[in-house]
C-alpha cells in the first residue's frame, strides 16, 4: 500500500468547492505539511480527488484545522478505516467546523493499483 492520494502519483483534485490563489485546493495532495486548503468560510464545502485509475483502497488519514474538533487552530488527524473499497475518485464533504474556515493540510490514501 502506499498514498495514492499525492500528486506524484498522479492524483488530481478536480473539484474544490473554493479557493484561493495563496491556499489552493491542489496543497492537499502536494506532499508538503506545510501548505494548506482553506475553505472561504461558508458550508458545506468540499473536494474530489480523482486518482490515475481504480484504487483499492484501505484508509484514509486527513489532517486539517478547525474541522474535526475545536483545538484552539492546532493541527488535527483523523484516520477513517475503508475496509477494502475500490473507486476512481474519492469526495471529501466538510458538513461544518469550530471556526469560519476551515484548513485542510493533507490527504493520505492507502491503496493500490486495482487488477
Amino acid at each position: 500500500m502506499f498514498d495514492v492520494a499525492l500528486k506524484s502519483a498522479g492524483a488530481q483534485v478536480v473539484l474544490a468547492t473554493s479557493s484561493d490563489d495563496k491556499y489552493p485546493p491542489e496543497n492537499i495532495i502536494d506532499g508538503d505539511s506545510e501548505t494548506f486548503w482553506t475553505t472561504t468560510g461558508l458550508f458545506p464545502q468540499e473536494f474530489v480527488i480523482k486518482f490515475t485509475s481504480m484504487m483499492n483502497m484501505s484508509k484514509v488519514e486527513l489532517a486539517s484545522c478547525n474541522e474535526i474538533n475545536s483545538h484552539d487552530g492546532q493541527l488535527q488527524s483523523e484516520e477513517i478505516n475503508l475496509g477494502n473499497i475500490q473507486a476512481q475518485h474519492l469526495r471529501v464533504v466538510i458538513d461544518s467546523a469550530y471556526d469560519h474556515f476551515a484548513a485542510v493540510y493533507r490527504l493520505h490514501v492507502d491503496g493500490t493499483a486495482a487488477h
